[in-house]
């Protein structure tokens, strides 16, 4: 796999385009993945300036490793196609495009992208926050083997809105729509992040359910405040147990006395062939996680 494959997204944290001084705070934060908006975040009124803003700020650099990944508004509101143009030349990483519900919807981002002079490996993220998205997810998945999408982000505010949905600390309303999400984003070898959790004050309920998210196999978890970095950054990477457990996997097969064997006893665990796989990914992602923090 390339190294671009772990590249750390553990911690995608929204900042209101419309707002220079966030913008600027963002150069110094823990983040892996910074989400500038212009969408929910941002009035009406106030798109243009929040627009030039962000063009601004990625022009002016000084980010470092970070991924910057512009929300635009959909290409069905009067801002959504100047916002494009915009990220695609701005020197961003991706945009974030809201409420896709098809894999045509897919294709015209994917084109207008490409109209736009997006550079040939600049990323499409999409939300998945409609009733309909579900249950067109595979279709929406399958879009990947033929454009820019690289990722999925769960909009759980959004599904709550449009499901009626009550939330939960456990997220009962959403077990169906996570889940679905995951297995077509698995399927088509996508990245998955998982939605934001509103209440800022609770860090327990913050932990708990990046956890879970985690649990469920997400790659990382959207966030809204900067206080909600470390708990992201920490879940979301192998623990030093898990680094640990997946080297000693890689040495007992790589051992010449395990040759041509495909079961293993590892640390007192049966270890087969897939959890090599597994390990060397674990190993991949830890060693990107140092680098980035290095850089």
């Amino acid at each position: 796999m390339s190294a671009q494959a772990h590249r750390p997204r553990r911690s995608c944290l929204y900042m209101p385009g419309a707002n220079t001084r966030a913008l600027e705070k963002a150069k110094d934060l823990a983040a892996d993945t910074l989400i500038f908006d212009l969408e929910d975040a941002v009035a009406p009124e106030a798109k243009a300036e929040a627009r030039a803003a962000i063009l601004s700020a990625v022009q002016g650099g000084g980010y470092g490793p970070r991924e910057i990944v512009v929300r635009i508004n959909g290409l069905d509101t009067e801002w959504g196609a100047d916002d494009l143009k915009m990220a695609a030349k701005s020197g961003a990483n991706a945009i974030l495009a809201p409420k896709v519900v098809s894999g045509a919807d897919i294709d015209r981002l994917d084109s207008a992208l490409t109209a736009a002079g997006a550079p040939a490996d600049f990323g499409l993220w999409v939300m998945i926050e409609m009733p309909l998205a579900i249950l067109n997810i595979q279709e929406i998945a399958e879009a990947a083997h033929r454009t820019r999408l690289t990722t999925f982000v769960m909009g759980t505010n959004d599904l709550a809105k449009e499901y009626r949905a009550r939330p939960t600390p456990d997220r009962l309303a959403f077990q169906t729509a996570l889940g679905l999400s995951m297995a077509a984003a698995r399927a088509y070898g996508l990245v998955a992040i998982d939605g934001v959790y509103n209440d800022i004050k609770n860090e327990h309920g913050l932990i708990d359910e990046c956890e879970q998210g985690r649990t469920l196999g997400f790659d990382g978890k959207t966030l809204i405040h900067p206080s909600q970095l470390e708990s992201a950054n920490r879940i979301f990477a192998p623990s030093p147990h898990e680094v640990e457990q997946a080297q000693a996997v890689i040495e007992a097969f790589a051992d010449p006395e395990n040759a041509g064997k495909g079961v293993l006893k590892v640390n007192g665990k049966m270890t087969e062939l897939l959890h090599l796989d597994e390990a060397r990914r674990t190993v991949a992602m830890n060693d990107a996680i140092k680098a980035f923090e290095a850089a």
